[in-house]
């Protein structure tokens, strides 16, 4: 595996790849690896003829300057994860590479990045497809890979190569989970054991929700019990827990369409998302 920090060397590199009728696939980090990341780069690995892992831990997708001075930096030990993998490439720009003096441009997604995060998080959507942009365009990807925990991302994601021409395809990839079910999230490391246990009932509190709404109940009352259910559990405030259709992420009031629940909630200072498909 080479790591390359410079996207002139990268496209050098990637141009070789082409010349010889090779796939490509990245998968788009900002490091601190664990097994759901570990996930993606196998996925990739399992489908493409060369794959590339970038870390870069993008500022502009962090509305709190405070969440982005914690956010954990981990090239050494992430390096030493991907070892036992097929990657290609460890690409890690930085700052200059992605964002030089004078870099003026936004992308902006709309619909699905309404509501949900892109509520509660003024301007990290933007971040997000505006990096992803630059990333696809960089690696030259054919595939991309992006786990479903962010599934909301995945949407915005998808729209702009779809609406970019960027001619990459997204490849969602199933949310890995610890025993307790939490999902697996970088910002895991900021919580000490006993927040960790406790926040084990958020996917149990969407499991029996899902269960719920899918067996015929109203969804607003059993989103309301499952409100309920994560404060009695000593896990709040809610930043949201709603229930959305797959395709589009339309607010739905029924089960009529392929739905989601979605959630964002606090433990501890940490900010946890989740979400699960009902049926």
């Amino acid at each position: 595996m080479k790591i390359i920090r410079s996207k002139s060397e990268l496209r050098e590199l990637t141009r070789g790849w082409r010349v010889s009728g090779e796939s490509i696939g990245v998968v788009p980090t900002m490091g601190a690896l664990h097994d759901g990341h570990l996930s993606l780069v196998s996925a990739a690995c399992a489908r493409c003829d060369r794959v590339i892992v970038t870390l870069f831990v993008n500022p502009k997708q962090f509305n709190n300057p405070e969440d982005l001075e914690k956010y954990p930096r981990t090239e050494d030990s992430d390096a030493v994860k991907l070892a036992p993998y097929d990657v290609d490439v460890l690409y890690v720009p930085d700052g200059a590479q992605m964002y030089p003096d004078g870099f003026a441009t936004t992308i902006s997604v709309d619909g699905v990045s309404d509501g949900l995060c892109g509520a509660t998080r003024p301007g990290h959507f933007d971040g997000v497809a505006t990096v992803v942009a630059k990333l696809l365009r960089q690696s030259d990807a054919d595939f991309a890979f992006f786990g479903e925990k962010d599934y909301q991302q995945v949407q915005v994601v998808r729209r702009v190569s779809e609406d970019l021409d960027l001619n990459c395809e997204i490849v969602p990839c199933p949310t890995v989970r610890e025993d307790s079910g939490l999902a697996l999230s970088s910002r895991n490391l900021r919580l000490d054991d006993a927040a960790r246990q406790r926040a084990s009932i958020i996917h149990a509190t969407l499991s029996e929700t899902a269960r719920a709404i899918a067996s015929g109940q109203e969804a607003g009352s059993a989103l309301d019990k499952a409100r309920g259910s994560l404060l009695a559990h000593g896990l709040g405030p809610i930043d949201y827990l709603e229930m959305r259709r797959e395709r589009d992420l339309a607010v739905v009031q029924d089960n009529t369409a392929p739905a989601r629940l979605f959630v964002a909630v606090w433990l501890d200072g940490v900010r946890l998302i989740d979400n699960l498909a009902i049926g």
